[in-house]
């Protein structure tokens, strides 16, 4: 029987200050990458939740989104010959204040910001594809209401 189909939910953050966008550098399996603030969705949480934990695990700033930049799959094999899909949902909105008492997340090497430029050429360090066209996404204006993607209450329960 073939295994049922099941994506990965991920979520992001695209965060622009100035004409520079907040990226981390990770350690993975490929070597350092560059990425959004993102991770998994965790049980519990709705995606804009999610997304405001992941900022502030990753990066130790305070998140708040505003709005949906976009849905997106990608598909990768990983180490192993793991053929995974994952659906990332991305949002843009508020970066709050910075606790420089909090360790990143394991595997964070460091944030930077990156301009567009920048972020271009460095596309062979890119950890996801998505992350230029999240960005890409979010330069085109593209804004969506968070109440877009509902989080049934169910998802709450203890």
């Amino acid at each position: 029987m073939r295994q049922r189909f099941q994506p990965r939910v991920t979520v992001a953050a695209v965060i622009e200050r100035g004409g520079r966008f907040l990226l981390i550098e990770e350690e993975t399996s490929d070597g350092l990458r560059l990425n959004n603030p993102a991770g998994h969705l965790d049980p519990g949480e709705s995606p804009a939740e999610g997304c405001a934990r992941e900022t502030l695990e990753e990066t130790a700033h305070l998140f708040k989104p505003t709005a949906l930049v976009g849905v997106y799959l990608s598909r990768r094999d990983r180490a192993g010959g793991e053929d995974v899909t994952y659906m990332r949902l991305a949002f843009c909105g508020e970066l709050g204040a910075l606790d420089p008492e909090r360790a990143l997340d394991t595997g964070i090497v460091r944030t930077l910001w990156l301009t567009e430029h920048e972020i271009r050429a460095s596309a062979d360090r890119h950890r996801s594809p998505l992350l230029l066209r999240c960005m890409e996404d979010y330069l085109a204006g593209r804004r969506y209401p968070l109440s877009l993607v509902h989080t049934d209450p169910s998802v709450y329960r203890s």
